[in-house]
């Protein structure tokens, strides 16, 4: 009788658990890494096509959006109402929070949601406590506040729950093309020295995936782990910050064990309740995001100093275009800036140029029309 997907899973899982991990197995444990990516990602379609349960709505809105990911009762809801003055309800019992509750933080210009979240648990990857629900949101934010306080730090349940998950955090996604072919089997050229793995149990790896006939290229010194994350196409890659609450509880000694052991993650500590520590918060959520401001002016005009348009780093002039609206993209003729990133006062530029924080941007559409 055949094993259903999730003994299979479990007795891959069990294996992995019980192999040591060294040179001689290292092999055989990217191949089970590689099928159990392969068989959970299976078993994620059956259950989207199976009916839908009860999950979470939210509507995205302002320039980003930070996700309050933390164990139930570290004070994300009083963090919330203090930082952007959302109603979310507050007491001494755990799992307040039983929806999902936004709220619009400002800052620098910018507008920023803020999602108080219901309390993430052990196994939460698995769906307990709503889970799943909770982390499909996750997933769909552009940073995320990990939140613990100073009676509990132990911020790699977190982490272990978000990497099941599939999302990975301070990291980008490994440079790896993968192309299927008709024929040929698999293929792997690496760019760069692999010192991680070879290209032996890379192409193990990818065969195991699933993969038959493919070209592999690999232009990074990649993990088995990043390899499969390339393999299964559908991780998240985020930035977080590490948030502890309820630091007027704590001597000074018990803090800066607390920040010894969060070595590896950016660290704010705060106390939401007394507002210590919120404007140091609010600038490091900003910066983290890597948001820049742009100034826009209309053509004879001065430029609107007051508001500015909020961007992310990297933005160019066609990402403006597209979001003031659809058919600036489509009757633009030039632009015009002054700034840090033009080489001289009023220079004209097309829609591929990168703008900088503090540029002013005129963009000439058809019809002589600008803004």
């Amino acid at each position: 009788m055949s094993l259903t997907i999730e003994e299979q899973i479990k007795a891959i899982e069990e294996e992995i658990s019980s192999t040591d991990y060294n040179k001689a197995t290292q092999m055989h444990i990217g191949r089970l890494k590689a099928k159990l990516a392969r068989l959970k990602g299976e078993l994620e379609k059956r259950r989207l096509k199976g009916a839908p349960g009860k999950g979470y709505s939210i509507k995205k809105s302002g320039n980003a959006t930070v996700a309050l990911v933390g164990f139930p009762s570290v004070g994300k809801s009083t963090l919330l109402n203090k930082l952007t003055g959302a109603n979310s309800q507050v007491a001494e019992y755990r799992f307040t929070t039983v929806d999902v509750v936004p709220g619009i933080m400002y800052e620098e210009s910018a507008k920023i949601q803020v999602l108080d979240l219901p309390g993430l648990i052990k196994d939460a990857s698995k769906g307990k406590g709503r889970g799943r629900e909770v982390l499909s949101v996750v997933r769909s934010a552009d940073m995320i506040l990990l939140m613990l306080d100073v009676f509990e730090t132990n911020i790699d349940v977190l982490t272990r729950e978000l990497e099941v998950a599939g999302i990975r955090l301070n990291q980008g996604p490994p440079d790896v093309v993968i192309t299927k072919t008709e024929k040929g089997g698999i293929n792997i050229k690496a760019t760069v020295e692999l010192t991680e793995i070879d290209e032996e149990m890379a192409e193990a790896v990818v065969s195991e995936y699933g993969h038959i006939n493919a070209d592999v290229v690999i232009r990074q010194d990649v993990t088995e782990d990043q390899l499969i994350d390339a393999l299964a196409g559908n991780r998240v890659y985020m930035k977080a910050i590490a948030v502890v609450n309820k630091i007027d509880l704590a001597e000074k000694e018990r803090l800066s064990a607390i920040k010894r052991s969060l070595r590896g993650f950016s660290s704010v500590f705060i106390s939401a309740e007394k507002d210590v520590g919120l404007e140091d918060l609010r600038k490091a959520i900003f910066d983290k995001l890597d948001l820049i401001r742009v100034y826009m002016k209309p053509q004879g005009a001065e430029a609107d100093l007051k508001e500015p348009l909020v961007i992310r780093n990297g933005s160019t002039v066609e990402d403006v275009c597209n979001q003031i609206h659809r058919t600036f993209r489509r009757s633009f003729r030039y632009a015009l800036i002054w700034g840090r990133s033009a080489k001289f006062p009023g220079q004209m530029v097309g829609l591929e140029h990168v703008l900088s924080d503090g540029d002013v941007l005129s963009i000439i559409v058809s019809r002589g029309r600008a803004i």
